[in-house]
């Protein structure tokens, strides 16, 4: 069951719900705009043991992403739950320009919080701006016991 905007709002007053800088303004009906934090890598290589990304602050002009190239990216927003699972996916609005956002892994455990990793392929030249709303967070209801998170991330 997906949480609507005034119920993660009441979350967030009760300290289930972490967001932070956390801002009205942000909140939908049925999620939470998170932006684009101030730095991107981009995938160089990989040197057969690992991928090797080369990382770019992010010009307050501005950078304009590259087609078919993979970036990675963090939240601006710290953002986490004891009590709900988070599914973070790109806005429409930046689908219709050609950008991809979460490719494979959109799920946030409950129990984690942190700035979430972003998961970046624009199919044409795409600028990006720092501190942009670039996707949406939304909560949903566990059903069965939760088990503690134990993931390389963040927790509560």
């Amino acid at each position: 069951m997906i949480l609507t905007g005034i119920k993660i709002k009441e979350e967030i007053k009760a300290g289930r719900i972490n967001i932070k800088p956390f801002n009205l303004g942000q909140l939908n009906p049925n999620s939470y705009n998170y932006r684009l934090g101030d730095t991107i890598k981009c995938f160089d290589r990989f040197d057969g043991k690992r991928s090797i990304f080369r990382e770019i602050k992010i010009p307050k002009r501005g950078y304009v992403l590259k087609p078919k190239k993979m970036y990675l990216a963090a939240t601006k927003e710290v953002i986490g739950s004891k009590s709900y699972a988070m599914s973070l996916i790109g806005r429409s609005s930046m689908g219709r320009y050609g950008l991809f956002l979460q490719v494979s892994a959109n799920l946030g455990h409950t129990n984690s919080k942190h700035r979430w990793t972003l998961e970046i392929v624009a199919i044409r030249p795409i600028k990006l701006y720092p501190g942009m709303i670039i996707g949406q967070v939304s909560f949903w209801k566990n059903f069965g016991s939760i088990k503690k998170y134990d993931g390389r991330y963040g927790y509560i």
